[in-house]
């Protein structure tokens, strides 16, 4: 018997014996390994920041990595080989995965369009997700996973990288404790040279460039995180409209989505301008906040340029660090499930990245027709 939707992720017959087991099964991921540490596992091997992950592993002795499912022998011996993971870790099958390795979390590194599919599966199993950006490619999607998280009662979070950047943190912090004054204008650049320039696996650019398993182009793959930092400083705010304009400026390398993108967020009193691409000269994740009385930029990962009112010059500063459990993806998952962090609000929170689905979905709309989207908030 299988889900309905599901792709490779197959259910054996024994987890249909009745919801009853679900219970225990839960109760005891809860508990995590012997030693306290936090158990994890991966689904899937195609998305290229699962190296990150598996590099940065050993330097998390509070997280153990208990299983990895992907169905690809190929994509396993690649990995398994790189990182000399014993063979007991690989499973073909997640939720075979899950019944032998109970994990407290999955970490997803499918492509964007199977997020969903590893939620549900996750969810009857009562195990929290962590995805990579952006949370799925529709709003419709986005809906399904937000009712299947409050219902089997999980936590769903997304995983930006700009989220570990102290310079955002200190740019929120200005608007937040009234320094630059109120929001008016945010300018948000991401990107890179393109996927293919920069040599992604043959894996990870297959699926990337294609608009079903990927939802678009740069618009999705670098817009999320802009949507993502607006949705944040605006404390969740829905903008009134969004408008998005795409460019293929490299079809005989991208012919089947965008390679550069803007989106324009309008609110009853600001504006953002995302700008999203796979056109840049080099890679770069930066943004300006300009307030009523002031304003902050962000230079790369931990500096920030400021300049407030009735001041004459700006002043380049270094954030302080931030705090362990908000520093890294890891450490963050394992504050959440124990309880010392409330993931509401935040640039990984469920929540947040609703708004950002609804945004996104609106700007590929209107990247589509040339029409400007008008939105209203989402019921909760």
């Amino acid at each position: 018997m299988q889900i309905p939707g599901l792709s490779f992720i197959r259910l054996s017959r024994v987890v249909w014996i009745g919801l009853f087991l679900l219970l225990p099964l839960s109760m005891s991921a809860q508990n995590g390994s012997p030693d306290g540490r936090l158990r994890v596992a991966i689904v899937g091997l195609v998305h290229d920041h699962v190296a990150g992950f598996l590099a940065q592993l050993p330097q998390h002795h509070d997280v153990e990595l208990v299983g990895i499912a992907e169905p690809d022998p190929a994509l396993q011996a690649k990995y398994q080989k790189r990182y000399s993971l014993p063979d007991n870790l690989f499973f073909k099958d997640m939720a075979k995965m899950i019944e032998a390795r109970r994990p407290q979390a999955v970490l997803a590194y499918t492509s964007i369009a199977d997020h969903r599919r590893v939620i549900e599966v996750s969810a009857y199993y009562g195990v929290s997700v962590m995805v990579e950006k952006p949370l799925t490619i529709s709003l419709d999607d986005a809906l399904a996973i937000r009712k299947i998280a409050r219902e089997k009662h999980i936590h769903v979070l997304v995983n930006y990288e700009t989220t570990w950047y102290s310079s955002n943190k200190a740019a929120y912090d200005q608007v937040k404790q009234g320094q630059i004054g109120e929001v008016r204008r945010v300018v948000v650049h991401d990107g890179h040279q393109g996927p293919k320039e920069i040599g992604v696996s043959p894996d990870f650019l297959k699926w990337l460039t294609d608009p079903d398993q990927n939802g678009a182009g740069a618009l999705y793959d670098f817009g999320c995180y802009g949507v993502d930092l607006m949705t944040w400083l605006m404390q969740g705010e829905t903008p009134m409209t969004v408008t998005a304009v795409v460019n293929h400026d490299k079809p005989q390398i991208y012919p089947k989505v965008d390679d550069d993108s803007t989106i324009v967020l309008q609110y009853p009193h600001a504006q953002a301008v995302i700008q999203g691409s796979w056109n840049w000269p080099f890679a770069r994740k930066d943004m300006e906040v300009y307030g009523a009385t002031g304003y902050a930029v962000t230079v790369g990962l931990d500096k920030l340029r400021v300049r407030h009112e009735h001041e004459n010059d700006e002043q380049l500063t270094t954030p302080a660090p931030l705090r362990e459990d908000e520093s890294n993806s890891l450490s963050y998952l394992a504050a959440v499930l124990r309880g010392q962090i409330q993931d509401k609000g935040d640039l990984s929170a469920l929540d947040t990245n609703i708004t950002v689905m609804q945004i996104l979905d609106a700007a590929r709309e209107s990247a589509r027709t040339g029409r400007s989207v008008r939105l209203s908030r989402i019921s909760e």
